[in-house]
């Protein structure tokens, strides 16, 4: 029963993007020119490249919000069922929150939080 619940689910997914692709494609306006594929910064003329080097500390930065974001979303479905679950629940996620903190200090400790 749940297999073809889940298999109807991912089919009406499937169709519903492809309708939307295709209703998009058919419908949308199809105007192509030079100026529409310039950069546009706030009605300024751009000087130059508008590709510019990214420093690689904002993706550093961000994988590790998103790792702890992660962490903070595991932490949810724990906490309900914790009492339930007795003291293997609280070593689990004791053991779950050390593997994060040594993340955390070894990411440190290599500077990946400094802005240089």
């Amino acid at each position: 029963m749940y297999f073809t619940l889940f298999v109807t689910v991912i089919l009406t997914a499937i169709v519903l993007v492809a309708a939307a692709y295709v209703i998009a494609k058919l419908l949308g306006p199809r105007s192509y020119n030079k100026v529409k594929g310039e950069p546009y910064e706030c009605g300024i003329p751009t000087r130059g490249s508008s590709w510019l080097p990214v420093s690689i500390g904002y993706y550093l930065f961000a994988i590790l919000f998103l790792m702890f974001d992660v962490e903070t979303v595991f932490l949810y479905p724990w906490a309900v069922v914790v009492k339930q679950m007795g003291a293997m629940a609280l070593f689990t996620v004791g053991f779950f929150l050390l593997v994060l903190v040594f993340g955390l200090a070894y990411a440190w400790r290599k500077g990946a939080l400094e802005w240089k």
